[in-house]
């Protein structure tokens, strides 16, 4: 019977070991989580940043026709399409 509580006893031991270690584990691993979401914000903003930049560029080059990029834009937008005759 005291072997038995024993046995019980040192399970208990190496469950509350597993416990503490999980634990640890767990705040290291929120604490690298809670990095990469800090370096994927900067990343993100990095990315909107660039995409604003190549959108200024893009209305700065000038069309092929002559016209401004906003203004190819809309004059594209009043032709009507053709039509199937089918």
């Amino acid at each position: 019977m005291i072997s038995e509580f024993q046995e019980l006893s040192d399970k208990i031991d190496q469950l509350a070991e597993m416990t503490n270690a999980l634990r640890r584990e767990n705040a290291q691993l929120r604490q690298a989580n809670a990095a990469l979401v800090v370096e994927n914000m900067g990343y993100q903003r990095r990315l909107r940043e660039a995409s604003d930049r190549i959108v200024a560029l893009l209305e700065k080059v000038p069309s092929l026709d002559g016209e401004p990029a906003a203004e190819q834009d809309q004059a594209a937008g009043d032709v009507p399409e053709k039509e199937d005759v089918r």
